[in-house]
């Protein structure tokens, strides 16, 4: 077979015929083969030319090829590309300190760093801490549109019942609490009034044993852990209200439960801070990270935690493993990440460039009533869609919106483009927006032009 002069047609033959369905592809009912990028762009068998604002998840943050990455990567695979993860080698040390440090200076604690092959796995290890440090205790909290991953553990933290259902439970589902989504309050009150009264309801659950919670005789807590997203991600994107966390965390801290902050689509820099909940004025106990480590060249992931959690008495060599963890082209990868985060100064960056986006699409909201809501932190922005009422979900327009960009004929300035759009939240109406953060002003701009066209194509 001459895998060169297959057609496009071929292939998706070959696709259907072969491939699982099951690995998160399909989500167009004609998919498209991309064949090269470079930056914010992906381009098609035809090359034509996507403007991508979802970054794979925000895997790549640094952008497509990113010549910094690349070589550090290329460097490594010419020098020491291989080596069995029970093996030390330079770059997972540097690494790991690199990291450990740069929390420390955050967040004045000390820690250690384990490194896993992806981010459901980091999840994982992590329940391995909680668990371990809470002597067996297995029952964890978590929030109302939580994605912690969807390996068997990992689903049980994550609030679809989606994921579980055709799979059975692992044993230990959490218990869910709403999230502050203020624009849909959970229990219907407004975000300058309400009194953070949703933390008071959370608080209400400690009052009495026959909430199910806690053991008021001696304070223990069925819980071991409250898992939790700053900004919640496939959740669509949402920001809370500046004071919850630091709320929560006096709660958590007075009944011993720690606090384990998923940073897996959030982490590195994509809300113009290395780690999210830097921005709410907490201190994680567990800090858990994968995609953009490596600018999406290498499966790597892994947590950082606090030295009680992870000190070698309590979690010794073989507590968990995996073949690929910490590898070399993963770790080389890692390290030009943060070298180029440092260089480029990425936290005043990607502040400047998120309040510019901003600002610009609550512009054009007011020119569009269906963009009910508009909101950001950093490069991490959402545009809810909804019906003419500005709150009125509206899915079928979010999804029309999403298959005409990628159709790849926007028209503007004498030029043809696709728009690559990511859709999240509750009832999957938000746009959530992760570009490079590498961005150019221009390259916003024609997101923007785009995006605009195709709302007047959808007669908006």
């Amino acid at each position: 077979m001459d895998n060169q002069r297959l057609s496009e047609e071929d292939l998706l033959r070959m696709e259907a015929q072969y491939c699982s369905y099951g690995d998160t592809v399909h989500y167009l009912k004609n998919p498209k083969i991309f064949s090269r990028c470079e930056g914010s762009w992906l381009y098609d068998e035809q090359d034509n030319s996507y403007l991508d604002m979802q970054m794979w998840y925000s895997a790549v943050n640094l952008g497509y090829r990113n010549s910094d990455i690349e070589n550090a990567h290329n460097a490594q695979m010419a020098r020491l590309p291989q080596l069995a993860s029970q093996y030390l080698h330079r770059e997972r040390i540097l690494l790991a300190a690199e990291l450990a440090v740069e929390t420390e200076k955050r967040l004045g604690e000390k820690g250690r760093v384990h490194f896993n092959v992806g981010g459901s796995q980091a999840i994982e290890d992590s329940l391995k801490l909680v668990r371990n440090y809470k002597k067996g205790q297995s029952l964890m909290m978590a929030f109302m549109g939580s994605y912690h991953g969807r390996t068997l553990a990992a689903s049980e933290i994550t609030s679809s019942y989606r994921y579980r259902k055709k799979f059975g439970h692992f044993g230990n589902r959490a218990l869910f609490v709403p999230f502050p989504y203020c624009y849909r309050c959970f229990i219907g009150l407004k975000r300058d009034t309400c009194h953070y009264e949703c933390l008071k309801q959370f608080s209400s659950l400690f009052e009495t044993e026959y909430y199910g919670v806690v053991d008021l005789k001696d304070n223990e807590v069925e819980y071991a852990a409250f898992y939790f997203e700053p900004v919640q991600a496939t959740g669509g994107y949402v920001i809370p209200p500046g004071e919850y966390f630091a709320r929560l965390a006096e709660i958590l801290k007075k009944y011993g439960i720690p606090m384990v902050d998923d940073e897996i689509q959030m982490g590195f820099y994509r809300t113009g801070k290395l780690w999210a909940a830097e921005h709410f004025g907490i201190k994680p106990d567990i800090i858990t990270f994968a995609k953009s480590l490596t600018n999406g060249l290498n499966p790597l992931s892994g947590l950082w935690a606090k030295e009680k959690f992870i000190n070698p008495q309590l979690f010794p060599p073989g507590s968990t493993h995996s073949t690929f963890s910490g590898n070399p082209l993963g770790t080389a990868a890692g390290l030009a990440v943060m070298d180029y985060a440092k260089r480029h100064d990425l936290e005043s960056i990607v502040a400047e460039k998120g309040a510019y986006l901003l600002g610009e699409l609550k512009k054009l909201q007011k020119r569009y009533s269906v963009m009910g809501d508009v909101d950001g932190l950093g490069l991490a922005l959402r545009i809810e869609m909804t019906k003419p009422d500005g709150y009125t979900p509206d899915r079928e327009l979010t999804d029309r919106i999403f298959h005409l960009g990628m159709e790849g004929n926007i028209e503007t300035g004498g030029r043809r483009f696709g728009l690559v759009l990511d859709v999240g939240g509750y009832y999957k109406n938000v746009f959530t927006l992760a570009p490079a953060l590498t961005i150019s002003y221009e390259e916003m701009d024609l997101f923007l032009k785009l995006f605009s066209a195709l709302l007047d194509r959808c007669g908006c």
